[in-house]
């Protein structure tokens, strides 16, 4: 129970022990709050300070009954929305049958059925092989290891803006200090980064291969490189398409200095973009692509697939996982696949991609905000950027959007170098109306950003 006076909540919290009282003064940051009554660490950056109890496609409920439109999505999870009906009935039929073999102590069907069926899914041609990982950054970490392993080189180049993971080593990947690598001290050596050159920032094809070259000029041997990895729409950087011209480059440098090329689609891929994966639209074909995030409709679940000259052939148990493959998170995938062969899927993601391009176009040509810039990212991967033409960025613009749509009943998500670019990340399934109801929400939030420096608002 609570009791209110004007400066000071008392919480009585029942526990195994009894009733445990907390004192907190009404200034004091709900998500600190938060972190007191649940004891989760303080170390989490969390966007919303609510507390969820369910979700339906593209609607989630907090614990008093707030309907929310979520164009978060678990940050690109969920792109089939939450509780689809077909991987709630294949998750259930699976915990009935096995819930949990380690594929490296004896296989299991539902591993065994999915991978065929994923690797049919991928357009990388020839023979393709790979193996399942408890999560994205699992995935890169493996795909690392793979890349070692095969060229017996160690350095990997990646991009500036780019982001790989939370692990120790992917986290060296990410092209940004702050928050990933800040305090953690050294970090694995052999990781360089480039510019990332792309049709939505300023960074051109030229200064990217100018990094390229300075870089077996000034830092490294190029015998050292085993990798290059890259996401073909940065996620984290803002939703930023990699220039296919450069991808095209970058494909042809790879093969002339017997460097693998891995494409992160872990945010990217499974429909987000309006078709299975991302790299298509650049006009190349990777050596691997690593997934994550939406491949099981939500549970725990990722991949390193690609050719199988790469990925067979290595040591015998360099590889593996207790848990990776996990027989449920195999059932939820082999259900995923199933929705993504549905021609309703492909048209719901055309039509968010049309109405989002649309909707935007609309809202620049009513001046509604000179905070709105324009649109990044392609097909139904999109992020709208909140740039001024006086004032430029900052972070207070994207502050002000996330509180006063969540107010309204509209969760987003930031990005962008500068926390200045909104990611849409709803389901691909969200119901047409319950788009449109997000984007007028969003429209009637960005007409009350003032139009001066957010230095100062007060």
């Amino acid at each position: 129970m609570t009791k209110r006076n004007e400066s000071t909540t008392i919480i009585r919290l029942l526990s195994a022990s009894g009733f445990a009282e907390m004192r907190v003064t009404f200034k004091e940051d709900k998500r600190l709050l938060m972190d007191k009554l649940y004891n989760v660490t303080d170390a989490f950056t969390m966007v919303h300070p609510i507390t969820l109890t369910k979700g339906k496609n593209a609607k989630v409920w907090d614990n008093n009954d707030q309907c929310y439109i979520d164009f978060v999505g678990g940050i690109g999870v969920l792109n089939f929305g939450h509780c689809h009906p077909h991987i709630v009935t294949a998750i259930i039929n699976q915990t009935q049958s096995l819930i949990h073999y380690a594929y490296n102590a004896a296989a299991h069907t539902p591993y065994q059925t999915f991978m065929p069926r994923l690797c049919e899914l991928i357009p990388i041609s020839g023979e393709l092989s790979g193996m399942l990982t408890n999560s994205g950054a699992e995935a890169t970490e493996n795909a690392i290891k793979i890349a070692r392993l095969k060229t017996q080189r160690v350095g990997v180049i990646a991009f500036d803006g780019g982001f790989h993971g939370r692990t120790l080593a992917a986290v060296n990947l990410n092209g940004k200090v702050a928050p990933y690598k800040r305090g953690l001290g050294p970090l694995s050596g052999s990781v360089y980064h480039i510019p990332f050159p792309s049709p939505d920032n300023e960074v051109s094809d030229q200064q990217a291969i100018d990094a390229l070259t300075r870089l077996f000029e000034v830092e490294t041997d190029i015998n050292n490189i085993g990798a290059i990895i890259a996401e073909p729409i940065q996620g984290e950087g803002g939703f930023q398409l990699m220039s296919p011209s450069f991808a095209q480059y970058l494909r042809a440098f790879c093969d002339e200095h017997g460097i693998l090329l891995i494409m992160d689609e872990i945010q990217s891929g499974y429909g987000r973009t309006g078709s299975p994966f991302a790299f298509p639209h650049l006009g190349i074909e990777p050596d691997m692509i690593l997934l994550g995030k939406s491949i099981a409709g939500g549970l725990p679940l990722g991949a390193v697939v690609g050719k199988a000259s790469v990925i067979n052939g290595l040591p015998k148990g360099s590889l593996g996982g207790t848990y990776s493959g996990n027989p449920v998170a195999c059932a939820a995938a082999n259900a995923t696949i199933d929705i993504m062969q549905e021609d309703e899927i492909w048209a719901s993601a055309k039509h968010y991609a049309q109405v989002i391009e649309t909707s935007i176009a609309q809202w620049q040509a009513e001046g509604i905000s000179p905070w709105l810039y324009g649109l990044t990212g392609i097909g139904a991967m999109r992020g709208i950027e909140l740039r001024h033409a006086e004032y430029g960025s900052h972070p207070s613009v994207m502050a002000h959007v996330l509180t006063q749509a969540r107010k309204r009943g509209l969760l987003l998500m930031p990005s962008g170098k500068h926390r200045h670019i909104i990611r849409l990340l709803p389901p691909l399934t969200t119901e047409p109306e319950t788009l449109q109801t997000g984007l007028d929400i969003l429209r009637d939030v960005l007409r009350t950003i003032p139009d001066q420096n957010p230095a100062d608002w007060s």
